[in-house]
Order: structure tokens, then C-alpha cells, then sequence
């Protein structure tokens, strides 16, 4: 019995962790990526999104290292960078724009401040303007309070 137990406690953790490592692979291979701030920047977009878009969070700042790593592994990929509407974001992107020319830079209203801040009816048509599939429940009147 406790062969058994043992046996099938690696197996789930196996399993686990092979899970893991598909998602991964398959967010590394989507050809859209969105570079933002932070962890709750990244749950308000996901919220909105009605599309497979690997976000990828620089927790405020980014390395010159890292940022040229990434730039690298980001080359093919058509980049969205939408970061908060303050100082430090600002920062952020003029240092994301060096390195990622190419990149789609979209910015929601300085009232908001952050992306996690702004209603989702505004990331949704921040997000629509530059093409990218919403889910149309934050395009309908905001009076609905979503």
C-alpha cells in the first residue's frame, strides 16, 4: 500500500510538472507579448483579453541584461508594451522603446494612473484600438458596472 501511495504521489508531482512545462513552451511560441509593470496589470488585462497573449511583468524595472535577453527571444514576435500612465512607467518605456522599436506602445488615460487601476471598459478599448480581441461584455455602456 505504501509502495503504491509512493508511487503515485511522483507520478502526480511528474505530471505536475510536465503540465508546467507545456504551458510554458506553449506561451514562449504565441506570437503576440505584452510587456507591462506589474502582477496586477497583468491579471486586468488577462481579465480583458478574448486572446492567447503571453504578458510577460517587469516588476517596475528591468536590467540592461535582461532587457537585451529579452529582446532577443522577443525579436519575431509582434511586442504591445502598456505600461502605468506615472513617472516609473514612463521610465520604463522610453528604456522598452530602445530595444523594441518596433513595439506597439499603448497607454491608458492619465486620470487612471495604473493599468490595474483603469476600468476594464477602458483597458478593453485601449486594447481594441490596437487590434487585439477583447471580450465585448467591457465594450457595452460602462453603466453596467463591469
Amino acid at each position: 500500500m505504501l509502495a503504491v501511495n509512493f508511487t503515485a504521489f511522483f507520478y502526480n508531482l511528474n505530471v505536475s510538472n510536465l503540465t508546467r512545462q507545456v504551458k510554458k513552451m506553449k506561451m514562449e511560441e504565441l506570437e503576440k507579448v505584452m510587456i507591462v509593470e506589474g502582477k496586477s496589470d497583468k491579471e486586468k488585462i488577462e481579465s480583458v483579453l478574448n486572446e492567447p497573449v503571453r504578458i510577460i511583468c517587469t516588476n517596475g524595472t528591468i536590467s540592461q541584461l535582461k532587457l537585451e535577453e529579452l529582446a532577443d527571444e522577443l525579436y519575431d514576435k509582434d511586442v504591445y508594451i502598456l505600461v502605468d500612465a506615472d513617472d516609473s512607467g514612463e521610465k520604463l518605456r522610453k528604456q522598452l522603446k530602445r530595444e523594441f522599436n518596433e513595439a506597439c506602445h499603448l497607454h491608458i488615460d492619465r486620470a487612471y494612473k495604473e493599468v490595474a487601476a483603469a476600468p476594464r471598459h477602458h483597458v478593453a478599448a485601449v486594447l481594441l484600438r490596437a487590434n487585439l480581441n477583447v471580450h465585448t461584455i467591457f465594450l457595452e455602456r460602462k453603466s453596467r458596472g463591469v
